[in-house]
């Protein structure tokens, strides 16, 4: 049997994040802040309304798949393919300067030399999710930037895997050849699985599409080949969310995508988005911060988020971007997410970092979750007001 609070706790949820998104819709701010915003609100940090729950966070999961999915749906895939060289560039350089830059801020501090690397790799990723929800909600998830923005993002957790696989290693006794010969096998096993089974799903919805119609049943069978290859993608030791992204992509061109589209984002923004979103400020905390704490982790934050826009943007800028193009894939690729999370978490259960270091880690992505819609918004706004809003963050398409 359920804890019954659950029910509320979501109730609360679901109420407070679509009043925040509408606050900040009159205040002409990005809607995800105030799903944000309502999570810390009802979160330990300020109110204390709703606890952190693993039920809660399971929910959230889902909403992070849900949204990856419907962004490999709505990918182009001819640009896509057009961009694959200029996002792996963006990413390599976006990962190598915000490694270096991590790393830099904890020498400096004090650190261990393997311990302020370890904090290079956990800010050398970006939020994919946060990204896609700011894009989409400003209808600038299939411009050129947005394509090149998902592609990136997939590179990135392609690279901080392999550097983690690595960093492991090392921390064992030196670097180990074989760890990093079996990951690159799996990553490479799931891309071929991937594009084989993508190949045939696209196919075989075309068929079904032609011969039977436009079926709503489709959807269904679409839904489970997304938690198919989301847990395919854990099995081999990538995040679940590029397995969801690359489903996704799978319908990108399949007849039937519109009505993918609609059945998803209907199933997703009605709930699982807002529990995801507000999830986020839920598990907001700042226990343990000492000064020095404090210091080093508003440092950290400060090159965190330059790190990524200045790498990035490099990479945008030798793909030859438009300038205004290159700031708005910098500040895309800011955010810090559920990787960062996950590559702190081995570290401390493997006594490779210090436990004190979590609540950094926490406020640093915290940090840059907030910041990146805003500066979305103000780097796309200049000449086209900042993009028609496609969906409502709080969960409502409009």
């Amino acid at each position: 049997m359920i804890d019954i609070r659950l029910l509320l706790f979501i109730a609360l949820i679901l109420l407070s994040t679509k009043a925040m998104s509408m606050f900040m819709k009159r205040l002409h701010l990005p809607q995800v802040v105030g799903a944000l915003v309502a999570g810390v609100l009802l979160g330990p940090a300020v109110l204390n309304l709703v606890e952190p729950n693993e039920t809660i966070s399971v929910i959230a999961e889902f909403g992070v798949i849900f949204l990856l999915f419907a962004a490999g749906m709505e990918t182009d895939f001819r640009q896509l393919r057009k961009s694959l060289k200029s996002s792996l560039l963006i990413s390599v350089l976006g990962v190598a300067v915000a490694l270096g830059g991590g790393f830099l801020v904890a020498f400096l501090f004090g650190n261990p030399t393997f311990e302020s690397f370890f904090v290079g790799v956990i800010i050398a990723s970006m939020s994919t999710s946060i990204t896609v929800e700011a894009l989409n909600e400003m209808g600038k998830l299939k411009t050129k930037v947005g394509t090149a923005l998902m592609g990136a993002s997939l590179f990135d957790d392609v690279l901080v895997i392999v550097i983690l696989a690595l960093v492991m290693g090392m921390g064992g006794g030196g670097f180990s050849i074989g760890i990093l010969g079996i990951t690159l096998l799996r990553i490479a096993a799931f891309f071929a699985l991937a594009v084989i089974a993508g190949i045939i799903v696209n196919k075989f919805f075309n068929w079904f599409y032609g011969r039977f119609g436009n079926r709503g049943k489709l959807a269904i069978f679409a839904i489970a080949y997304c938690f198919l290859m989301a847990y395919l993608a854990e099995m081999l030791g990538l995040a679940d969310i590029t397995g969801a992204y690359l489903a996704g992509i799978a319908f990108c061109s399949t007849r039937c995508v519109e009505m993918l589209e609609e059945k998803t984002h209907q199933l997703s923004y009605l709930f699982f988005t807002p529990v995801f979103l507000a999830n986020i400020g839920i598990h907001t905390s700042f226990d343990g911060m000492t000064g020095s704490l404090i210091a080093f982790t508003a440092v950290l934050a400060v090159v965190a988020a330059a790190s990524k826009f200045v790498g990035c943007g490099l990479g945008a800028v030798i793909s030859r971007f438009t300038k205004r193009e290159c700031v708005q894939i910098g500040v895309g690729m800011i955010a810090r997410g559920e990787v960062s999370f996950i590559v702190a978490a081995k570290g401390i259960a493997v006594g490779y970092m210090s436990g004190t270091m979590y609540p950094s880690v926490i406020v640093v992505v915290l940090v840059t979750v907030f910041i990146t819609p805003l500066l979305l918004k103000v780097a796309f706004k200049n000449r086209d007001g900042g993009g028609h809003q496609a969906v409502d963050s709080g969960g409502a398409e409009r």
